[in-house]
């Protein structure tokens, strides 16, 4: 199968490239700067020669995007927007020049469209989708993307939570604070956390290519999400670990200023469960956040 990875130079398309490409598939990346063979150029915003790469592709996914760990600042918030929106609209125009176009599009999406909810486990189906410049970004995201109809292409948007691995993402930062003995709960430290494990992620994603009957939004998160608190306890348990400092909202706040980023990553409570994945089927391989940790942790 040949596979087009838009914006596939991070953290997560690096793992999807790897997962797809051990498994026989041709794999091609669409990144600003292409230094492999398999890597094309294009700039996420204007229709260039990498749109013949889209003819006769089975699968192409979009993960392009500015990475939202950043301060909230007016030029960085429009760049969070335009990045997604611009990228999704062009590769829309690019799609309806094709004359055989992919077969199935997944475009990246994020479960903090959900509000901040401790108690209410939130489903595609009864989810409760808020107002605030995260959550905004994300229905204007889903919303450019399923604008436009293209009959014979199956359309997915992946709302995607923390995706724990060793190469890239939340957990190296998570481990690193934990054995310095900071690991302690942020905050209140009862927002609850979705998650889920890199491996399981690709294959969700391999799912949804391979089950035509999966269409629209789609919770790409572990069954069982916990507290900040809880999720602490138990790493600094596997670290063998027996302190960890716990940070209140003042010190977070100081201390994302100088790490130029926003509290809202480590303090908002996404609470999020894969409902589709579920009836439709899929199960992970690590369910339970102590497994998905003895894992990473011996690799």
């Amino acid at each position: 199968m040949k596979i087009i990875i838009a914006g596939g130079r991070g953290f997560l398309g690096e793992n999807l490239e790897k997962y797809f490409t051990d498994k026989g598939n041709q794999v091609y990346i669409l990144t600003r700067k292409p230094t492999r063979h398999n890597e094309i150029y294009w700039d996420a915003k204007t229709i260039g020669e990498w749109k013949n790469a889209l003819e006769n592709t089975g699968v192409l996914i979009n993960l392009t995007g500015k990475s939202v760990d950043c301060r909230y600042h007016e030029k960085n918030k429009q760049e969070i927007y335009s990045s997604r929106i611009n990228s999704t609209k062009v590769l829309q125009e690019a799609i309806e020049e094709c004359v055989d176009k992919p077969k199935v599009w997944l475009n990246a999406s994020s479960a903090t469209i959900y509000v901040h909810s401790e108690k209410y486990l939130n489903t595609e189906e009864n989810g409760v989708i808020g107002d605030d410049f995260s959550m905004n970004i994300c229905k204007s995201w889903e919303k450019e993307f399923f604008k436009i109809r293209n009959e014979g292409i199956r359309k997915v948007a992946l709302r995607t939570s923390i995706v724990l691995g060793n190469n890239g993402g939340a957990f190296p930062k998570l481990r690193m604070v934990t054995k310095l003995g900071l690991g302690g709960k942020q905050g209140r430290g009862d927002q609850m956390v979705s998650w889920i494990h890199i491996e399981d992620f690709c294959r969700a994603v391999e799912w949804i290519i391979n089950h035509e009957s999966i269409t629209g939004a789609v919770n790409v998160t572990a069954p069982i999400p916990l507290s900040n608190e809880e999720l602490m306890r138990q790493l600094r348990k596997e670290l063998k670990v027996s302190f960890g400092l716990n940070a209140p909202v003042w010190q977070l706040e100081i201390a994302s200023i100088f790490l130029k980023t926003e509290t809202e990553l480590l303090l908002k409570s996404r609470n999020v469960y894969p409902e589709r994945l579920i009836k439709d089927g899929f199960q992970f391989t690590y369910p339970h956040i102590n497994t998905a940790l003895v894992n990473l942790l011996k690799t």
